[in-house]
């Protein structure tokens, strides 16, 4: 028998009191013929047809005359496996892998289904309750990407996967949209820019979803933000709120904002390029979404926001970002990053690794996670190169910072005959000889500049001013004596060289003929 709800009881029996037939009854309130026969007979014999007694109350009526409850379900062919399926279900074992060890390990003959059944009526699962919460005018705004499908790109004449940028204020729910390309760090900049432009104000918190243009590392109590993300925030006031990983429901405003976009506008149209589609979704933002009655505030945004919850704004800053340009560049093995075709110096304990690059309009600041690793000013044209030598290796800067130029400087302070020297080694103008004079004045930093002083002056002195005899000279101790005596040393301890053979010996003689 179909059951009645209590509250159509008394209807049903008030009709029937009245005399109404099974007919009538039946289709007044949309009730099966035999379902009317029934309760009048259970009315009849509880006496409750009778005019002249008073209708009984809803609570009696439902008790006499609502069918007996439902028999008990049949005894499942799982039961006797019950401990093995707690303990599996414990382990989080599939449910198809379940059915198969039952059958295969313990003689289970029931279907597939029977399991399900089975573990679907024992852990029935407590539904999880949520909260709705409601902010203040202008306190917060929700923001999120959502995937547009292919659009035509007018500039690489082919169609290309494109993004939806909506932010929405979670009073009014009054939205901005934009199409893009990507979703990178500068788009995503640019896109709160524009937008709060849009808004003519700043609202207090920003609401996010855990995407890397905005958060570096996701967490639960301790997000990492992204130094560019967060230089916005603090140029135009507000406070980001990421939400949990993986809640997604919690900035359910924006989400819903997107899956109007999508219906509503992008469903069935086709647009010549993306700025002919950011036009036209800015003027269905006014004329279509603006005006509609929301399904939950029942008002439309658009009033909404300008009546209230446009003066709660902050005003918006009156200098832009000094940010151009944010890049993800790896740092190679000469030391530099390539951004937008100039080069910039990294210390080289970073070779290898991506660093985030920060172009203003006057610094490039580079960054790897959220420490300033080094900054340079802006390069005018492609190609440049900007280097500061202290990001190379020891070895590889003293090579570097000491070209010609600071050569000649560093032999004038340690004496004339030094400087003689590396003058001439410099002059050379077939042999490069840099390597020769760098390795010449490293020999002060072991022997002093006085004792080099001293040895450049007896090579000179004896005309073979090379790095070679110059170190001989020091390893020996020469140079502590004076010129005069060493000069004598030599002539005296020098060897008297003459010819074996008198000179006619290597003069042909004349053959006496045989």
């Amino acid at each position: 028998m179909e059951r009645v709800h209590v509250n159509e009881m008394r209807e049903l029996l008030y009709r029937l009191r009245q005399g109404e037939g099974v007919r009538k009854v039946a289709r007044a309130m949309s009730l099966s013929r035999n379902t009317v026969r029934k309760y009048r007979a259970l009315a009849r014999e509880h006496g409750f047809l009778d005019a002249s007694k008073p209708l009984p109350d809803i609570r009696t009526s439902g008790r006499l005359l609502s069918p007996p409850p439902r028999p008990r379900h049949m005894r499942s062919t799982v039961e006797p496996f019950a401990e093995v399926v707690e303990e599996l279900l414990d382990a989080n074992v599939e449910m198809m892998t379940i059915w198969q060890r039952l059958r295969d390990e313990h003689g289970y003959t029931g279907s597939y289904s029977s399991v399900r059944r089975y573990v679907a009526r024992v852990h029935q699962k407590t539904p999880e309750a949520f909260c709705r919460v409601e902010t203040a005018p202008g306190e917060e705004v929700q923001v999120d990407f959502g995937s547009a499908g292919p659009q035509w790109d007018g500039r690489s004449g082919c169609r290309r996967r494109a993004w939806i940028f909506v932010m929405t204020f979670s009073w009014s729910r009054h939205q901005y949209v934009e199409f893009v390309f990507d979703q990178k760090m500068e788009t995503w900049l640019r896109c709160h820019e524009r937008a709060l432009a849009w808004f003519g104000g700043v609202p207090k918190r920003v609401v996010i979803d855990n995407l890397k243009a905005a958060v570096i590392r996701a967490n639960l109590h301790d997000p990492v933000l992204s130094e560019s993300y967060r230089r916005l925030a603090q140029h135009y006031g507000f406070v980001i709120s990421p939400n949990r990983p993986h809640t997604p429901r919690h900035k359910g405003k924006v989400e819903s904002g997107i899956r109007y976009v999508k219906r509503n506008f992008l469903a069935g149209q086709t647009f010549a390029d993306l700025e002919a589609a950011n036009e036209r979704v800015r003027q269905w933002v006014l004329e279509v979404a603006g005006v509609r009655k929301h399904g939950t505030t029942r008002q439309a945004p658009l009033v909404r926001f300008h009546a209230t919850e446009r003066d709660a704004l902050a005003p918006l800053p009156t200098a832009p970002l000094d940010l151009v340009a944010t890049y993800r560049a790896k740092v190679h093995r000469d030391c530099h990053v390539v951004v937008d075709g100039r080069f910039y110096s990294v210390p080289y304990r970073f070779i290898g690794q991506t660093v985030e690059v920060y172009v203003g309009r006057r610094i490039v600041e580079i960054y790897a996670g959220i420490e300033l690793i080094t900054t340079h000013p802006v390069a005018v044209e492609r190609g440049k190169r900007t280097t500061r030598n202290e990001h190379y290796p020891e070895e590889k800067r003293a090579f570097l910072e000491n070209g010609p130029q600071r050569c000649c400087e560093r032999a004038q302070g340690v004496g004339r005959s030094c400087t003689e020297v590396v003058g001439l080694l410099l002059s050379d103008r077939v042999h490069d000889r840099l390597r020769s004079v760098q390795s010449l004045l490293r020999l002060a930093d072991h022997v002093g500049k006085a004792r080099l002083e001293s040895a450049c002056r007896r090579a000179l002195h004896y005309g073979d001013p090379s790095y070679r005899r110059i170190k001989t000279i020091l390893n020996t101790g020469l140079d502590r004596e004076p010129l005069e005596t060493n000069r004598a040393r030599v002539e005296a301890l020098a060897p008297a060289y003459q010819y074996a053979r008198d000179a006619s010996s290597f003069f042909e003689q004349e053959v006496a003929p045989c």
